[in-house]
């Protein structure tokens, strides 16, 4: 497989297939640049090797094709400055101008294209279909987009000599620019930076953990966290379950939760889970306490209560402060971190403080020399809100690409170069 750091960019056009799926506010302005910055220095790379640079990405997702709120030429200004380059852009993907600007770059030179996903192609969804359409219908439509499909890969990757997949965020999608593309360079392909690190830091969590290995898990419920929990239970030492799933585990446990979230569906699951854990001698920890709230509002009334007597009208939107000391505990004691979810409703300035102490107790134990990933883009948001990304090991960049990675699936973006 061939290496960003040796191969011989010289002359030659590489297109990247980067994750610029990044918030705008109502000025259609980037507000949050994280993506973009990551994908900086494998573009300067290729730039410096004296190669030239063919960006293209979603963003957002449109529905109806081309629709101005989400096309990438409102990034420009902010990739023109956080990579000290022009960047020209071209206003599609496909068609004679897309084409001609690629054909025309000169080493040094950065094009970027227009959304992917304007074009039904690189997701291979049909679009438009009409709510009553028939069995037959659909399965037409879905065979059309595919065949068109195969052009819309092939004409992508006429553009370039070389293809760079930087995107950790789409690797679970096999779409057309992360995983199909990467057959038109059997000899040419290989992962950027952002790529390459990500998978590093996943491995290194995963695969060799110093030890004591402390994972732990938020979200609202366990029937998404199944899977993941399951896999890491096979690794680590400690478990710390926290957010919304606590209630559940509570309540199956035979306790009160008050109008906290719960799935009584997943009582059995949950009992299995703490089975399974003591069985495998790995230690649970559930917040013993919680902040509630008389409302879902920043404005409610709070107490804090015992997590499994939670009276009628209240919920829990945070831990509470023994909770706090308890993980806190286990975390300095720690070698490898894993945050995958906030323990509280943290967008909300009251519920923000369980999910802070997590996040200071990361900043610390990783100063002690513990290694520290924090994946999933809740814990992004509140480890960017808390400004602590920089005090922690490793911030990843993927979501849902980072779960299925955990779970053991095979990623088609990350399969495709290694192929």
């Amino acid at each position: 497989m061939n290496s960003i750091d040796t191969y011989d960019f010289s002359g030659k056009r590489a297109i990247i297939r980067v994750d610029f799926n990044v918030p705008l506010n109502e000025k259609l302005e980037v507000t949050d640049a994280t993506r973009i910055r990551a994908a900086i220095p494998t573009i300067k790379k290729v730039l410096e090797k004296g190669g030239s640079v063919i960006l293209m990405s979603h963003l957002g997702r449109p529905k109806k094709g081309p629709e101005d709120k989400f096309s990438l030429k409102h990034i420009i200004p902010t990739i023109e400055q956080l990579l000290g380059v022009k960047v020209d852009f071209a206003p599609d993907c496909m068609g004679k101008e897309a084409a001609e600007k690629a054909a025309a770059l000169k080493p040094g030179q950065v094009l970027l294209l227009e959304n992917l996903r304007f074009y039904a192609e690189e997701e291979g969804k049909p679009r438009g279909l009409a709510e009553d359409a028939t069995d037959d219908e659909k399965a037409a439509a879905k065979k059309a987009v595919k065949e068109s499909q195969k052009e819309f890969t092939k004409k992508l990757a006429s553009y370039a000599d070389v293809y760079i997949n930087d995107a950790f965020g789409t690797a679970h999608r096999a779409h057309a620019s992360t995983a199909l593309i990467a057959e038109y360079f059997p000899n040419d392909k290989m992962f950027g930076y952002v790529m390459e690190g990500e998978l590093k830091a996943i491995d290194k969590v995963l695969d060799s953990p110093a030890r004591p290995f402390t994972a732990i898990l938020g979200g609202s419920k366990v029937s998404s966290k199944i899977t993941i929990i399951e896999k890491l239970l096979q690794k680590v030492d400690n478990l710390i379950l926290g957010g919304g799933m606590t209630y559940t585990f509570m309540a199956a446990l035979g306790g009160k939760v008050g109008d906290s979230i719960c799935e009584p569906d997943q009582f059995d699951t949950a009992k299995s889970i703490l089975a399974k854990a003591k069985e495998l001698g790995v230690k649970v920890f559930l917040a013993e306490d919680a902040l509630c709230a008389d409302a879902f509002s920043n404005e409610a009334n709070t107490k804090v209560c015992p997590s499994n007597d939670i009276p009628d009208g209240w919920e829990g939107l945070d831990i509470g402060p023994k909770a706090e000391e308890a993980f806190r505990k286990v975390i300095l004691e720690s070698k490898t971190i894993l945050w995958n979810g906030p323990v509280g409703v943290f967008e909300m300035s009251k519920f923000e403080g369980g999910s802070k102490a997590i996040a200071l107790a990361i900043a610390e134990a990783t100063k002690k020399g513990a290694y520290s990933l924090i994946g999933g883009g809740d814990s992004v948001a509140c480890i960017n809100k808390f400004g602590l990304a920089k005090e922690v090991s490793y911030v990843s960049t993927g979501g849902g690409a980072l779960l299925e990675y955990m779970e053991g699936a095979v990623l088609p973006g990350v399969a495709a170069i290694r192929k």
